[in-house]
């Protein structure tokens, strides 16, 4: 590789026209250019020759030359790729938080935020080799040893969104690669650098072999149905929309190579206020856990549901602190709310709000966009069959729903197709508690927001929100597969007669 390519780039915002596939940093084949752009201000960050057919065809030929090599290394030299990793991101952690906020939109409290995030991922990964684990199974044939072992699936693909880029790319691509496999991935076109191409830089200079890790940058309507029918792959990880999960998984099913799939998709997160709450400590989280990075996170509150007793001073206590946060330039340390990634988006979101006042609902707090940025809105006397409460907002709108009581609370919550994550508050614990256990979603937390991802715990979503768990033992089943080996140490009988009963075990 050139000197160009070498590690990362000494100016975040230059060396990133490049991609790497099958060990080599090269342009794409394809005739479209993707010009990579800061939501903010429009500065074109990069200008990026996409990934053909060929392209996607030869990451992952490479990547199925690459992984027998890599997953026959000792459990202590991946880790020891993984601990490099972590100490290239603490030296380049200006230069990654930097590219998060002109790529991603990221507000400097997000950015910081999502490198935490990562940093905690690839710490972990560190610890996953030695967490492939085998088994000895009790057999009832005499004479038989039945051995479980536990291997790297080969290929992984990877799709990520723009919204937490480097995080959800890098919770697939760190234990996949911990474990022993290869992988191939597809970063969202928002978000090339930060999905992809950043975190391919940092394991290169971590030491990470030449095609163990590919990244195409492509149009999906080029290379995306390939890339998930690929037959090399077996895996295919998949964060974004439900509707496009949905696609993925057809697709995963009628391919050449039937795949194994981990889907984190949409999300209509409920935040329930039971009438015991404490209103400061309820209101600080609903902020937080709504207006994080402009409301484009996948656990971020859909829908605010409070007891009917408290509904007007929370709203009130809501309504005076949102119309003190800071929106606008994402670099200055104390703007909350940032960007929308595109224009697209904000389209949608502006015909979410015009929805929304059509409805019957009452505008408490809004504003006009300037630029991508779009001020927080508040929206009361939301009911559950508005489509501001009905569809995943993915940005700044808080729709705020009444309850009578904590029966009805818990119906509105769990009247949706979606589950991703959720939160309740209460000064009963135990109340808290019973109320979580009864969610209908993958992640519920008791006072606190639903903003959550640490790196053991299980994350992933129930009905339309997914398929699957990331992170911790949970990653490890996700990337690997299991394999049953018996050993019959001494010979046994066979029936050859129906009248003769030779023992169990003898067939499926």
């Amino acid at each position: 590789m050139s000197s160009e390519t070498k590690g990362i780039s000494p100016s975040p915002y230059t060396g990133f026209h490049l991609q790497p596939i099958n060990g080599q940093w090269r342009p794409g084949k394809a005739t479209k250019v993707l010009r990579d752009t800061n939501p903010y201000n429009g500065e074109v960050l990069a200008e990026i020759q996409q990934a053909s057919r060929d392209d996607m065809e030869e990451a992952h030929s490479g990547a199925a030359r690459a992984y027998p090599g890599w997953a026959a290394l000792l459990p202590g030299e991946r880790a020891g790729v993984m601990r490099r990793a972590v100490q290239v991101m603490e030296r380049r952690r200006e230069e990654i938080v930097s590219w998060l906020i002109k790529e991603a939109g990221s507000t400097r409290i997000k950015a910081n935020l999502e490198w935490e995030a990562v940093h905690a991922v690839m710490l972990e990964a560190t610890t996953l080799p030695y967490l492939v684990e085998g088994r000895i199974l009790p057999s009832d044939v005499p004479g038989k040893e039945s051995r479980m072992y536990r291997k790297p699936v080969g290929v992984v693909g990877v799709i990520s969104p723009w919204n937490w880029p480097m995080q959800l790319s890098a919770r697939s691509i760190a234990p996949a690669l911990a474990v022993g496999n290869a992988v191939v991935v597809k970063p969202a076109s928002d978000t090339p650098v930060t999905g992809g191409l950043l975190l391919a830089k940092i394991f290169e200079e971590a030491g990470l072999p030449p095609g163990v890790m590919s990244v195409t940058v492509g149009a999906g309507s080029e290379i995306g149905d390939a890339f998930v029918t690929h037959p090399v792959s077996r895996v295919i990880s998949f964060t974004g929309s439900t509707p496009v999960g949905r696609s993925i998984a057809r697709l995963a099913a009628e391919g050449p190579i039937l795949k194994r799939l981990e889907l984190e998709l949409g999300g209509n997160g409920p935040f329930v206020v039971l009438e015991d709450a404490d209103l400061d400590r309820a209101t600080e989280a609903a902020v937080f856990g709504k207006f994080l990075h402009q409301g484009q996170t996948c656990m971020s509150i859909n829908r605010f549901i409070i007891d009917d007793s408290l509904y007007d001073s929370f709203l009130e206590r809501f309504a005076e602190r949102v119309r003190q946060l800071k929106f606008g330039n994402p670099e200055e340390s104390d703007t909350m709310i940032g960007p929308i990634i595109n224009q697209s988006q904000l389209n949608g979101l502006r015909q979410r709000i015009q929805e929304a006042v059509s409805s019957g609902a009452k505008q408490v707090v809004g504003g006009e966009a300037q630029g991508l940025v779009l001020p927080p809105h508040v929206f009361a006397g939301v009911t559950n069959q508005m489509s501001v409460a009905r569809t995943e907002s993915f940005g700044p709108i808080a729709p705020f729903l009444r309850a009578s009581n904590e029966q009805e609370a818990l119906s509105i919550a769990n009247d949706t197709d979606l589950g991703l994550a959720a939160a309740v508050f209460t000064s009963d614990v135990e109340r808290g508690l019973r109320f979580a256990l009864e969610l209908e979603t993958g992640m519920a937390h008791v006072n606190d927001q639903p903003v959550n991802d640490l790196p053991y715990s299980p994350f992933g979503g129930e009905k339309n929100s997914g398929i699957g768990r990331f992170n911790g033992s949970w990653a490890v089943s996700a990337f690997t597969t299991d394999r049953w080996v018996s050993v019959q140490h001494k010979a046994r009988k066979y029936v050859f007669n129906a009248n003769v009963w030779a023992g169990p075990g003898a067939g499926g």
